[in-house]
């Protein structure tokens, strides 16, 4: 037979444990950090600040060619203007589709480097991430074109470097794009949505940063406001001539193969 003393000493066990969970419910609810680590967000908008280092940029541009008539108008340019030119973008994001969409610039200068396509942002993009695919219209000298193809395959090498962006810690990855272009991102895995800016996917989250040192060029996540996204709001862009992304390149090479320098850099401007 059960003694009265056994049934007793396990309630009181069971008891304790009872209000240990309790207890650890209270300290999780209560604990900001815990709740904020625990938490996923899976649909929102963020917003980016695109940077292009002017000065940097249009000095790589200066030849031996074209040194006569460019540096003294560079030279110009430096003493009146800023160094960093600034653009904001917004990703609206549900699930397994995102839509990068550039803020129209709310003044135009008329300055010739300004407007340069390299310091414009000139794409509005789609991103099916379930299926792969993309729609991006791409405005290209006053020309629209409509690409529609499979998303850039990213062979993204993941680093231990850690580092905040708008109230996110984000891990770290490089990358090559485009055979040369060194890509440096940052992901959160608490947006568990392999988007990012522009055409930069496929990281185990979402990239609030990139960075392309050697063009000079960064993205970096200001807000995120987590909200419902509605399917309206994730509708691809429909204007422009229906191309891929290999015959959108053939076009541009024919048009720019006698450009020189020049020529080669908004080559890569249009095809990241």
């Amino acid at each position: 037979m059960i003694s009265q003393k056994w049934a007793a000493s396990q309630k009181n066990k069971i008891m304790k444990t009872f209000l240990t969970l309790i207890i650890a419910g209270l300290l999780f609810a209560c604990n900001p950090l815990v709740a904020q680590n625990a938490h996923f967000t899976t649909s929102g908008v963020i917003e980016y600040e695109k940077t292009a280092n002017t000065f940097a940029i249009l000095k790589k541009q200066i030849n031996k060619d074209n040194e006569a008539f460019f540096q003294p108008i560079y030279d110009q340019y430096v003493k009146s203007h800023p160094q960093f030119k600034k653009s904001k973008s917004t990703l609206n994001f549900a699930d397994d589709k995102t839509l990068f969409t550039p803020v129209a610039e709310e003044s135009n200068s008329g300055n010739f480097f300004e407007n340069s396509p390299i310091f414009t942002q000139n794409n509005t993009i789609l991103t099916d991430l379930k299926t792969g695919t993309s729609v991006d219209q791409k405005i290209i000298f006053e020309e629209s074109y409509l690409v529609k193809d499979s998303t850039r395959k990213i062979r993204w090498k993941i680093t231990d470097e850690t580092r905040e962006i708008a109230g996110y810690t984000c891990r770290r990855a490089n990358a090559l794009v485009l055979d040369s272009v060194y890509v440096v991102a940052f992901y959160t895995d608490k947006i568990p949505v392999s988007g990012g800016p522009e055409s930069f996917t496929g990281l185990p989250g979402m990239i609030l940063g990139v960075a392309l040192p050697h063009e000079n060029i960064t993205w970096f996540a200001t807000k995120i406001t987590e909200m419902t996204v509605e399917n309206k709001a994730l509708t691809p862009p429909k204007k422009g001539k229906p191309v891929n992304n290999k015959e959108l390149r053939k076009t541009l090479e024919s048009a720019i193969k006698d450009w020189g320098a020049e020529g080669r850099a908004y080559l890569k401007v249009f095809s990241l």
